[in-house]
């Protein structure tokens, strides 16, 4: 594999930066390759605005436009065109991020709004239909990638039943929303529970759990979402009514349900 190790936390020393470290060690342990994009160490700028795209700050701002304008022409800022660079370099997109108010820190979320740009990681559209090309088709398509998130609550309560939601449903934005629908096949997520309070022993337990998952992430299923242009969906991208006529929501665009989140 040749891996884009995605990582936001602030601080080195926490659980989620000694996974990091343990998990790039298990990568270069089994042959493959990784570049790392460690967004507050590199103090990443989320925010979208103007000089992303060399654009004059006295015109009204379109994003798409202006953004996919600037790929076209190889004008986007520097930084932008970097990630770019390593996400085309890579097969593979490891996203690990504590989750923070049921999602992601808002650094990330600006890795995302400023380096999938149209006309970089969506924006085809099929010749012979007029549609376009996503929600598993796509300018990523080939790609995987596979969320690790540490959180606060027990396992058991970001499942079917716990108070905090299903952790896929949590994830549904990222997982469906970003990553299928630029084609990416998204991988069941790897969740490191209770880690503000972790045991001393707790540390080699997810250590363990997260080198296994590395191992086999290469032939792990990819979460069986539907596509869009299979005939799943109508005209209007509404799914038909005889798929899933009884879950809504998240639950209804799979066409099986996904694992539980712990191994």
């Amino acid at each position: 594999m040749k891996v884009l190790w995605l990582f936001a936390h602030p601080d080195q020393r926490s659980l989620s930066g000694a996974l990091k470290t343990e998990g790039l060690r298990t990568l270069e342990s089994h042959g493959h390759q990784y570049r790392v994009s460690d967004l507050y160490a590199m103090k990443w700028n989320p925010v979208v605005d103007a000089p992303d795209y060399d654009h004059d700050p006295t015109d009204r701002l379109l994003v798409g436009e202006a953004s996919e304008r600037a790929y076209a022409n190889g004008h986007l800022s520097p930084d932008i065109a970097s990630e770019q660079q390593k996400l085309t370099w890579a097969d593979t997109l490891i996203i690990q991020f504590p989750l923070w108010w049921y999602g992601m820190p808002a650094i990330l979320k600006g890795w995302f709004d400023r380096v999938f740009v149209k006309g970089f990681a969506f924006g085809l559209t099929d010749p012979a239909t007029g549609r376009p090309r996503r929600y598993g088709d796509g300018r990523l398509t080939g790609k995987r990638a596979m969320v690790i998130t540490t959180a606060g609550a027990r396992a058991a309560t970001l499942g079917p039943r716990g108070v905090n939601g299903d952790l896929n449903d949590l994830l549904f934005p990222l997982q469906h929303g970003t990553l299928w629908y630029t084609g990416v096949s998204v991988v069941p997520p790897l969740l490191i529970p209770g880690a503000d309070r972790a045991a001393p022993t707790a540390y080699g337990t997810a250590a363990a759990r997260l080198r296994e998952r590395l191992r086999t992430l290469p032939t792990t299923e990819p979460l069986r979402f539907r596509h869009q242009n299979t005939g799943d969906y109508d005209d209007g991208l509404l799914l038909h009514p005889h798929l899933a006529p009884t879950p809504t929501g998240p639950a209804a665009h799979y066409t099986a349900p996904p694992p539980p989140t712990h191994d």
